[in-house]
């Protein structure tokens, strides 16, 4: 909205008694974000013992106290067709949309039109206010755990920020908008056992691998079906971009944190060589954990989904002993690693191992040496698990799904490393 400056017009009316009034105008905005102009009266004072200039000070500062900018015209809230919901999806989102990443604008999206549009949607901006917004935030944290109502608090205050500064709004309903108490959110963990009876059923190198990266490296699930083979180094994963919904995305990562080489502790590397053995690519390109591709993309050696490889391969091994599917996610490895470090080196430690720190640049990052004291917590918590076990590698092959373009007409002559021999059941003499 183009600032216009004005005095206002101040004029007398009534008989008994007689009034001071002032004439100034009101904009405001249509759905369209088209300017409207109104004519706006208030009384001022009565006109008896008090001099027409006078009045029209008592006028510009009624302008200062609605506009905040001495003689900016006032402006109104939109009108009736501004909703919170048309302005959310034609505004707020498609502003916020360029700094979101693929999997954020997913849940974010889904976020505000279940939680926030669902409610308020069919309101007017200018009809919202602190209490409804307050109630209804107490209202989830009665139903919800946390992390439901903080995005919905943050979120609802983001959208009425951001409209108050494109002048729909003359004042934030938000702003004065506290958290309310939630009900402490769940945080499961995998046991020791649970872990060893999923990684012994597990028939599939493939598969087996993808487990332990998980389990005992601590990537993000969008971080792991990212990964290539060039971000091998010998003794950590160095993660060259993020994989979501069957696509990659070279160069993004969450934080600059997250660019730190991961730690790969010992018993995982055997692993780790034996399905860089049997895969058909492990050119520094090629993906470590590849698929293929389907209707646009048929025939295209793509990323995994997280979510189609754990519904596929991993809970329906998980339901058949007993583990809840809640626990077979890559979330839950990491925070298993994160609470398991916490016996096995320092909190700093933990920290490294899982990246949380800021204490890269894009410059150096690649060529960031694993801390020895990290590497020794990791270490030291695989072979906790993994005591007295070790998977059978050399009798797993490939039981899923291959791409295409990965496995026609390539055999690996390569031999697989020597393992101790195992008795029945996987576990050592």
């Amino acid at each position: 909205m183009r600032i216009k400056y004005q005095r206002g017009t101040v004029y007398v009316r009534g008989t008994r008694p007689q009034m001071w009034y002032g004439r100034f105008m009101l904009y405001q905005r249509d759905c369209n974000g088209k300017e409207v102009t109104k004519q706006h009266n208030v009384p001022i004072c009565p006109k008896a013992g008090v001099p027409k200039t006078r009045a029209m000070q008592m006028l510009e500062e009624i302008i200062l106290k609605e506009t905040s900018v001495p003689g900016r015209p006032a402006a109104l809230g939109p009108d009736d067709s501004v909703t919170f919901a048309w302005f959310s999806r034609e505004r707020y989102v498609p502003m916020r949309l360029g700094r979101w990443s693929p999997a954020y604008r997913h849940t974010n999206r889904y976020a505000i039109e279940h939680y926030l549009i669902s409610r308020f949607g069919h309101v007017p901006l200018r009809d919202l206010n602190t209490f409804e917004i307050q109630v209804y935030l107490n209202l989830l944290a009665e139903k919800y755990s946390e992390s439901v109502v903080h995005q919905a608090f943050t979120n609802v205050r983001a959208i009425l920020r951001l409209a108050r500064k494109q002048k729909y709004l003359v004042e934030d309903p938000a702003e004065d908008v506290v958290l309310p108490l939630t009900m402490p959110a769940e945080k499961p963990v995998m046991s020791r056992d649970q872990i060893l009876a999923l990684l012994g059923a597990v028939e599939d190198l493939h598969d087996l691998f993808l487990l332990y990266v998980g389990i005992f490296c601590g990537p993000r699930a969008s971080e792991v079906f990212g990964l290539q083979w060039k971000s091998w180094t010998g003794e950590s994963l160095v993660p060259y971009g993020t994989a979501y919904d069957g696509a990659l995305y070279p160069g993004r990562l969450k934080t600059k944190a997250s660019k730190a080489p991961i730690p790969v502790p010992e018993p995982v590397r055997p692993v780790l060589d034996a399905w860089k053995r049997l895969t058909s690519d492990a050119s520094p390109e090629a993906l470590i954990f590849p698929t293929f591709g389907r209707r646009k993309r048929k025939g295209e050696v793509v990323p995994r989904s997280s979510r189609n490889f754990l519904e596929s391969r991993i809970r329906p091994i998980a339901r058949r002993l007993g583990i809840p599917d809640r626990l077979v996610t890559f979330q839950v490895m990491r925070r298993t690693m994160g609470t398991d470090l916490q016996h096995h080196g320092t909190l700093k430690d933990a920290q490294g191992a899982l990246r949380h720190a800021s204490i890269t640049t894009t410059g150096n990052v690649y060529m960031q040496p694993i801390d020895e004291s990290v590497l020794r917590a990791v270490n030291s918590r695989a072979h906790a698990v993994l005591a007295g076990w070790m998977p059978a590698v050399e009798k797993l092959g490939r039981t899923g799904r291959r791409p295409k373009a990965a496995t026609e007409g390539v055999v690996s002559e390569e031999p697989f490393p020597t393992f101790p021999k195992l008795k029945e059941g996987g576990l050592l003499n």
